[in-house]
């Protein structure tokens, strides 16, 4: 059976979307470029959000940009291999292969998925994350800590649940990030 992570950049005081700018320093580096791709490699499936979704696009044509480093040219093939859905209501048509959109999150369907996968999923969005986590359904939670305070914004982990977590792995970077993966108990 299959797991399903998720995981975003996210702010030192838990945010993963700034209310004001961006969310801090330290994902730039290609020394943490190159192990976010190594991580997710494995990764055969992602569930976006529309707005996540039109974020991450961008890797469908990141590879024929001029000189681009071999790690972006490797993540962009990885993110092409991988099937993605797009949960919106409102997005008409994707710009990408191996998409397709869903117009609901329905958490059974995702649980079939990762019982008939033979590769992990991601959810990738705080939003649609909060309904994942809602439903039981996240096995682990890799969380990349920049070092910036933002003061607010969208959360990373949505409020009102609790959550007992095991860590497994902790990483910490030169550019001051920090890399904690929790998986559920």
């Amino acid at each position: 059976m299959a797991k399903l992570i998720y995981s975003m950049i996210t702010s030192l005081d838990g945010y993963a979307e700034a209310a004001k700018g961006d969310i801090g320093r330290g994902a730039e580096d290609q020394k943490v470029h190159t192990f976010i791709g190594d991580i997710f490699r494995p990764v055969r499936t992602f569930l976006y959000g529309r707005r996540m979704y039109e974020t991450m696009v961008f890797w469908e044509t990141a590879h024929a940009e001029p000189d681009v480093p071999p790690h972006i040219v490797q993540y962009a093939r990885d993110w092409q291999a991988a099937e993605k859905i797009v949960y919106s209501t409102t997005l008409e048509s994707v710009s990408s292969t191996k998409t397709r959109i869903q117009r609901t999150f329905d958490p059974e369907m995702v649980r079939r998925l990762k019982a008939e996968s033979d590769h992990d999923l991601s959810v990738d969005g705080p939003n649609l994350a909060a309904q994942a986590i809602a439903a039981g359904l996240v096995d682990e939670y890799h969380l990349f800590i920049t070092t910036s305070v933002v003061g607010g914004g969208k959360r990373f982990f949505p409020t009102g649940v609790r959550l007992d977590l095991e860590l497994v792995q902790e990483r910490a970077f030169s550019t001051g990030l920090i890399y904690a993966r929790y998986r559920t108990r």
